[in-house]
Order: structure tokens, then sequence, then C-alpha cells
């Protein structure tokens, strides 16, 4: 990794501020260096200009001063004076031709994608909005008025200026993925500010364009693709004082004045295991944060404290009490004017500041939720919360929870709530019953699919002394949603079976489709692995019921069709009509027609879609499993992702050793000498696991192990074609295939499942086989037609 730096012309800490955010670090080549040197050789920096003059007010002073936001704004940027901001057009708009409006007409985007580009970059830009578009990426497209060619604005020239912003980190995932079917596609950033005029043109300027415009195009055009992946890596860090007051203090404002230090509580506790934070600097973090809730809540009383002036308030707060120890300084860093930067480094380097060298035997800090490994308190109460969809069986399972003879382990009475039978807010029913039977199980029977209900459960549990688990129904789930349509298909063909339904969803419902598509679209934005991992962020377990069998046959492509045409038919309904149900507005004739079409299809193939589903008593005998296993703290929850990738080291599909073992049995049988190679080895104990590596971080670097991030945990068929073997090695030569018609490749220039290795030999040594046959030393038995074993795409 190559770099340089130049050293700032004033001095950080007086013209930016106390607190440095973070840093951007960016891998280039070293010809990049190189030109970058150049460029400040040939292009120096100025002078030093106006050392110890007077920088005007802080910013700190300028906000104080001006307390609306138009007015701060205005101010800043007459501080940072006319080189900076010449004028205030796209700050304030113009006030001679109106206000600044905030909604230009919505068409603009749908005009721009329809016109034609006037040169390369343009056509690139249509490119990618358009895929946005289409794909229905979480991002928003917002046109505004630009007003610095307002003079210019006429029936024929539309000057305005777009923004384009991506809300979720699951768009930048999926638009990777884009960029691996077309290259050629721009890179996506968090944000786009475009200058972008429409406007008419007659035949004879448009040839003009066109004839002006074709060579830079084909010059483009020949270098359109991105670069080495390795040349736009980069790496970003936050620094500890910048988190702790923006994320910490400033992002909690509003729960602690709204709902209390409870909820301020568990709102920083989760904050900080998303960022893994150790055990020891929880303690830290947590003893001046509760300091704070009660120091800023006596001084203002229920009156919120303003997210735009609070560090007037946290800065004095945080220098009181970093001048109470060194330890409390190095939490702290640099706090008004009393820590200077040379005590700090001195206190720093003294000691392990992140914490992370603490033994592991510390306690954690005290938590709204159960942490993996503990044992649920007997002296608590319980609430199993279902994040699930009609027809996942929750209330089948809630009757078995309540029959089973040992409930889940110990004598706390269990009891249920249907929320179908329930009259009014529900939620508040629940709290009303854990007040009531503080130290009993609640079997909470009622969809819960969103994070306003997960939030209400946490403070139920801070406020009543217990602790909660989601039941979810296990499935692999798509790209931006934690349910598959394999899933989805199963839950309504259910729903179509019932009768009498208390909440009148059942087989009579005219539109019961629609509202089993209204309710899986309550989780749209969340891919598996998020929503698994904020369930265990929150609540620290998590419990999985059985759904579809792992062996059943794909899903037949009638139902597949069927189930995608209604998603594609209601987020056109949604998109034109928002919640108004679907027996009212544009496509009342085409919901008639699809939820005819859904009953006939599924329940056609009722056989098949029952064939696929793990039996229910299967299901029953996990699910209480599970939260037996979490009750007497022996059940270890399934890990999250975040924070994970700085250890992978390489990417793998691991496949079922009993059907390797079962491979080798029958090449034994056909082979002889398959047969005489493994009389005499013991192949049961010799293999543990099996996987076949697809990229390696030190073979193939970081990027191409992070690009199988898209089939994480996904299902990947492998094709076993031969076995080679010589005195010290063994494996099997294998080809992944495809997840939902994307080839899964491998890095490797010989892929293959590692079997054996003899005495002084490494698994890395079996990439040398195919080399040690052309010379005689190794033998390849073909296996025709190659056999397919399934396994997952793992990162390791």
């Amino acid at each position: 990794m190559y770099g340089c730096c130049q050293q700032g012309s004033k001095d950080h800490i007086k013209v930016q501020g106390e607190i440095l955010e973070g840093l951007v670090a960016r891998i280039v080549k070293r010809e990049s260096s190189e030109h970058m040197e150049r460029v400040l050789r040939d292009f120096p920096p100025p002078p030093l200009e106006g050392e110890g003059l007077d920088l005007g007010p802080t910013l700190r002073e300028i906000c104080a001063a001006n307390r609306s936001e138009k007015q701060q704004i205005k101010a800043l940027l007459q501080s940072a004076g006319t080189a900076f901001c010449p004028n205030y057009l796209d700050w304030f708009g113009d006030d001679d031709s109106g206000s600044h409006s905030r909604n230009a007409d919505r068409s603009v985007v749908s005009k721009f994608l329809q016109s034609h580009p006037a040169d390369f970059s343009t056509g690139k830009l249509q490119e990618m909005v358009r895929l946005m578009r289409e794909k229905r990426f979480p991002a928003a497209f917002k046109c505004y008025y630009n007003f610095h060619k307002i003079n210019d604005l006429s029936s024929d020239n539309l000057p305005f200026k777009m923004v384009i912003h991506v809300h979720s980190d699951s768009g930048f995932r999926r638009y990777q993925k884009e960029m691996r079917h077309q290259p050629g596609l721009w890179p996506l950033y968090r944000g786009f500010f475009v200058d972008l005029d429409l406007f008419k043109v007659n035949e004879k300027k448009t040839a003009e364009m066109a004839g002006s415009s074709n060579q830079v195009v084909k010059n483009e055009a020949e270098d359109s693709s991105l670069a080495d992946e390795d040349a736009n890596l980069m790496v970003k860090m936050k620094f500890l004082p910048y988190k702790l007051r923006t994320f910490l203090i400033r992002n909690g404002l509003s729960t602690l004045f709204k709902e209390g230090p409870s909820a301020y509580k568990a709102y920083y506790l989760r904050q900080m295991k998303i960022w893994n934070t150790s055990a020891a600097k929880q303690r830290e973090l947590s003893k001046m944060l509760d300091e704070w809730a009660v120091y800023i809540r006596r001084k203002y009383g229920n009156k919120p404290l303003s997210s735009s002036t609070y560090l007037s308030e946290a800065e004095p707060f945080l220098e009181q009490y970093a001048k109470r120890s060194p330890q409390n300084q190095a939490l702290i860093g640099s706090a008004g004017n009393f820590v200077k930067v040379e005590d700090f480094i001195a206190i720093v380097e003294g000691e392990d500041v992140e914490g992370d060298l603490e033994p592991t035997k510390d306690i954690a800090p005290s938590s709204p939720s159960i942490s993996t490994k503990d044992m649920v308190a007997k002296n608590e109460g319980l609430i199993v919360f279902f994040p699930g969809i009609p027809g996942c069986a929750k209330s089948a399972l809630c009757k078995e929870i309540l029959n089973a003879p040992e409930g889940l382990g110990d004598d706390r009475p269990i009891h249920s709530l249907m929320g179908d039978l329930i009259k009014g807010r529900y939620w508040q029913k629940v709290a009303d019953e854990r007040r009531r039977k503080p130290y009993s199980i609640m079997l909470a029977d009622k969809n819960a699919p969103n994070e306003e209900v997960w939030k209400q459960i946490e403070n139920m549990c801070l406020s009543t002394k217990a602790s909660a688990i989601p039941v979810i129904p296990d499935s692999e789930g798509t790209e931006i949603n934690p349910f598959s349509i394999d899933a989805l298909a199963v839950f309504i063909f259910r729903v179509l079976q019932r009768v009498n339904h208390p909440g009148n969803l059942d087989k009579s419902s005219a539109n019961a489709g629609y509202v089993m598509l209204m309710f899986y679209h309550l989780y749209d934005g969340k891919n598996r692995q998020e929503f698994e991992s904020e369930l265990i962020e929150r609540f620290g377990s998590l419990v999985r019921i059985p759904l579809l069998k792992p062996e059943r046959s794909p899903l037949l492509d009638s139902v597949r069709s069927i189930v995608e045409e209604g998603i594609n038919l209601y987020r056109l309904h949604t998109n034109k009509h928002g919640r108004l149900e679907s027996t009212k507005g544009t496509y009342v004739k085409e919901w008639v027609k699809w939820e005819k079409q859904l009953r006939d299809i599924l329940l056609g193939n009722a056989d098949y879609l029952n064939s696929i589903q793990v039996p229910f008593e299967f299901a029953v005998k996990e699910v209480l499993e599970q939260l037996k296993a979490i009750a007497r703290g022996e059940y270890a929850a399934p890990s999250s992702e975040k924070g994970k990738l700085g250890s992978i080291v390489f990417a793998a599909i691991s496949l079922p050793v009993p059907e390797i073992l079962g491979l080798l049995t029958n090449l034994a049988k056909k082979d002889p000498k398959v047969d005489d190679f493994l009389k005499d080895k013991s192949m049961e104990s010799c293999i543990q696991k099996a996987h076949l590596t697809l990229a390696h971080k030190r073979s193939h670097g970081v990027t191409a192990v992070a690009n199988y991030g898209s089939f994480l945990h996904q299902k990947v068929p492998v094709d076993m074609a031969a076995l080679l073997f010589s005195d010290k090695l063994a494996a099997l030569e294998a080809e992944p295939g495809s997840v939902e018609g994307e080839k899964v490749n491998s890095k490797n220039p010989w892929p293959h499942v590692t079997i054996w290795t003899g005495a002084g030999a490494t698994a890395k040594d079996a990439n040398t086989l195919p080399q040690l046959l052309s010379q005689g030393k190794a033998t390849r038995i073909d296996i025709n037609p190659p056999v397919t074993i399934t396994g997952t795409l793992e990162f390791f």
C-alpha cells in the first residue's frame, strides 16, 4: 500500500474543531503514488499565509449565536468566505423567483431516462439510474431547481440539480453483484450531486452534437470498465471520541428524553454490541453515559436537548468527567480546554486504550437481553415472540408449548396471548400481563415484523425485568427479504387451507394473497443475515422454526411464477396507491384475476407443497429443544456476521462429510484401484470437515474473498468429476455450480476438495496433484457422470 500526504497549511485543532472523526485510507498502486508526487511537484501548495491571524468565531460560537438551521447555515457560509461560497443560491434559492422548492416535478427523473444522452458520461449516469430504479434499489432520486441557471429556464430548456442518495447498505451489495455481470457500470457511492439539463434540439443541432461527441464517446467507451478492483479498495475508520459523542450521546438524545434512562441504556449497549466493544470498555463507557443521562435530565427536565447544540452541554460534562482520573482522560480524549494533546498521548501510550487486553473473565455490563451462553434467570420473566408471517405456524407452536409436559424445563407458569383474539393495543396488553405475572413465560402469539415492535419488547424487558427470545421461520431469504419465495409460497398455501380463522385470514378471504404480500413486504430491506444479526444483537438469542426440507426438489416454475407475479403487482399497486386495499384503486381487476390463479395453482400443487415441508412434529421438537437450551444456558446463539470481516481468511463451500464418504465408498466398490488405495486408511477419522476453497486472502486478496459475500450462506451444488491420489495426497476434483442462475467460480486454478494427506504433507499440497499426475506420480479416476453434492458457501 502506497500513499503520500502533505502537511496541512493550518492547525487542525484550530480550524476543524477538537474532534477528529476518523481516517479513510485508499489502496493505490505505486504508479498512482508516483503520479501524485509529480502533481505536487508541478503544482506546489501556496505559501502559508495568515498565520497568527484571528480566524473568527468557532463553530460552537456560531451555532450558539444562531439558533435556527437557516441562520446557522448562513453564518457558517459567511464565516467561510466568498472563496468557498460566492453566493447562496444552492442553499437558499432565489428570492426573486420564489422559494427554493424541494419537490421538483417527480417526472424529471423519468424524462431524464427517456432523453437521448448528449455525451458519454450522461449515458453512463442514465445506465446507473435506470438499473437502480428497475431493480428497486433502496435509493432516492430527488431533483431541485438549478437557481444558477434560472434565467435560462424555458419550455425547451430545464436546468436541475439531481441528488442521488443510497439509503441502505444492502443497495451496495446488490449493485456489486450487478457490476460482476456488467463490468462497465459506474461505481456506486452513498450520494451523488449532478447538474442536469433537459433540453430540446432540432435535427441540425442533433447532428452537430452527435459529430462532436462520437469521438469522445468512442475514446471513453474503450476504457469504460473499472480498473483492477483492488485499486478501488478503501478502509474507513472512526475514532472512539467521535463515536462516543455522535452515536452514543447525540443519537441517543431522543431516546433518553422521550423514553427515559432505561431505554437509553438499551440503546447505547446495543450500539456497543454492534461495534464488538470489549467488556472492559463497555463498563467504562456505561458508567460515564449513565452519569451523563442523570446530569442532562436533571438540568433540562423533560425538555429535549437539541441535537444541533448538544456539544455545548456535552463538552463541559466530558471535561469535568475527564478531570477525575487518568483513566477517564484516556476514555474521553480531548474535551473542552482541559485535556492537552501531549498529556493525552502520554496517558494512552502507557495502557491498552481499547481494553482488548483485559482477561476474558471480565463480566459484561448488564443488558436488557440475555447474552449468549448465559442462563435465563428463573426469578425473571420471559417473552417468546414471533417475527414472522401468517402461516408460519406460530399459533400451533404456542399450543404445543403450552401443552408440553415439562414446559421449558422449569416451574415458571406459561401463558399465551393470541393477537387475533385481543381487541385494542396488543403489545400494551402483553406489558400489562407481564406486570401482573412478572415471573411467568409469555407466548406473544402475534406477528412482530418491525423494529418499532422490537423496541417495545426491549422496553418491556427493561421495565418488567424479563428476557425475550425471537422465534423465526428458517429460510434462506432473498437479497432484500429474510424470507425466500419458497417460504412465502408455503405460508400462503397454509393460509388458503385455513377454515374459520379468528383473524379472518383464511380460504374464505377474497384478498388473502394481497394480505400475505403486505406482511411479506414489511420485512423488505433486510436480507436473512441482516435480519438475524439485528435480532441477535437486540435480544442475545434466536430460535429457528424448521420449515423446508434441505433435500427438497426445486420450487415448481408455476408456483414461483404466480408468487413473483403477485409481488410485482403489489409493487405497482403500492407505488400508485400506497396502503390502499387491493379491492380499490387502478388494479382491482388484476388483483381479482391473480387471487383466483393463486388459489388454483397452489391448491392444484398441494401434494408438492406438502412434500417440501418438514413434519410439524419435528418442527415442534426442534423449537422446544432450542428454547429449553437457552433456559439452561447451553445454547450458543448464531453469531452475528457484523465485525468479522477482519478475521476472514478464505471463502469456501462447506460440504457434508457423510455424502463425501458415501461417494468414496461407491467408488471403491466400482474401481479396484480406489479400493486398494482406501483399504488401509480410516477415512471417517481423516475427513472431519470437507470444503471447496473458492478464494484465499493470501493468494487472491481481500477483495476476491469479500466478493463472495452475496452468496454467503447460500446452497451451492458442486459436481465431483474425478478422484486424484498419490502416495501422500488425495483430493476430489470439483466444479461449483450456480446460485439463482449466477455461476459461482473458484479463484483456484484447480478447484478440489482435499480428503487425505499422508505424513509430512499438508492440505495445501493437494494443489500439486495435477502436476504430479502429469509426471506420472499420481492416479486419476474419472467419475462419470459427475456426482453432485450440495454445500453451503461460508467465510472462514
